[in-house]
């Protein structure tokens, strides 16, 4: 599927969509920092800034907007209120499919929900349970994927062919800066969270370096390299 790579988003151009995932909203109020970390504004300036380079239709947040468990976190309702007026404002449509962490979504979500979103032939979902729809390839986040080297982690996109059930598989970093984000160089498929990785070696990272996207050799030819 064609797509094009920006800031931890994926934009698919003949859909009119741009899908990110892991916003995480609430991460910093349940974070040990004192001073605020500013997700909010972090999140909806750079989101408008992918509206307004991409013109999207619609913005697909793929799974764990917020970092809720028993209670919503101060500040978090305002954020999401802020997010949607962002998308709504840039004339796009905000759609949500849930994570794990969006247990609390029906408290301070009032747009549109999608366990499953279908972009074509292809599905938007957190990816943290195995889909129930059928399709040629599956876009997940949920595992907050970075690559690292010589010492510095990069948030990465990893894409692979025939990864599940047949499907290929596009899975994207952590949106929110606060998630550090899990070195996959090493990693087997059991050390992913998503059941929809069953064979990590087929995994090929990409990076955005801004200018253009870096593709590294899958990971099954790269833990060779190290």
């Amino acid at each position: 599927m064609n797509r094009r790579y920006r800031d931890r988003a994926a934009f698919f151009p003949n859909h009119g969509t741009l899908v990110v995932a892991d916003i995480h909203f609430g991460r910093a109020a349940t974070s040990n920092v004192e001073a605020p970390l500013g997700e909010r504004g972090d999140v909806t300036e750079r989101l408008a800034a992918l509206c307004d380079r991409f013109d999207p239709d619609e913005v697909v947040i793929a799974g764990d907007l917020l970092h809720a468990f028993s209670t919503v976190p101060d500040g978090v309702t305002e954020s999401v209120r802020a997010l949607q007026e962002t998308v709504r404002e840039a004339g796009a449509r905000p759609v949500v499919t849930p994570g794990n962490h969006d247990g609390l979504l029906d408290e301070v979500w009032d747009g549109p929900v999608e366990t499953e979103y279908q972009l074509g032939d292809w599905v938007v979902c957190h990816g943290h349970e195995l889909p129930e729809t059928d399709a040629a390839g599956y876009v997940v986040g949920h595992d907050h994927p970075t690559i690292e080297v010589e010492g510095r982690r990069h948030p990465c996109f990893l894409t692979a062919k025939d990864a599940y059930r047949g499907a290929d598989l596009l899975m994207l970093p952590a949106f929110t800066r606060l998630a550090p984000g899990v070195a996959v160089n090493r990693m087997r498929a059991s050390e992913f969270g998503s059941p929809l990785v069953t064979d990590a070696d087929r995994l090929r990272p990409v990076v955005d370096d801004g200018d253009d996207a870096l593709e590294f050799p899958p990971l099954g030819e790269f833990r060779r390299l190290l």
